[in-house]
């Protein structure tokens, strides 16, 4: 049965479009974080330690791919925030702390909020745009038929 759960996972990603996949990996570093904090409330060192490395790996796999070019002070923005939250995890990890995890789970549910809400109205503003380009279209189709 796990094996047919992966191959599903695995489709699904590689069907995503871009943004989904943010999603995706925003709900991925949550659920790590969350696991580390259960695992740090139970005694549970694997649980929490697995939870903090999955995290920050997902979370600097956001941090490296910044495009500071295109993103300017937003991608300066990030990367600060991203490295904020690696050191966070490290600190948890460290002196076994669920504040500072419990702190990026915040930011992280916050920023998973922040890109849906630009994603929606990214996808809003390219289907008016390909709405506004079909209704001309059909505006000049429709003016041959004028006399």
């Amino acid at each position: 049965m796990n094996a047919f759960w992966n191959q599903y996972q695995q489709n699904q990603v590689n069907q995503a479009p871009p943004e989904q996949i943010l999603i995706m990996l925003y709900d991925a570093a949550i659920r790590h974080t969350v696991r580390a904090i259960e695992g740090l409330a139970n005694q549970d060192i694997v649980a929490k330690a697995e939870g903090i490395s999955k995290a920050m790996h997902i979370i600097t796999t956001f941090s490296d791919t910044l495009d500071h070019q295109i993103g300017g002070e937003v991608a300066e923005n990030l990367d600060a925030l991203y490295n904020y939250m690696v050191r966070e995890l490290s600190a948890a990890n460290l002196h076994n702390d669920p504040a500072p995890l419990k702190n990026v789970e915040t930011m992280l549910r916050d920023l998973r909020v922040t890109w849906t809400e630009a994603i929606e109205i990214y996808q809003k503003q390219q289907a008016e745009k390909r709405s506004a380009k079909v209704s001309s279209n059909a505006a000049q189709g429709y003016a041959n038929f004028l006399p």
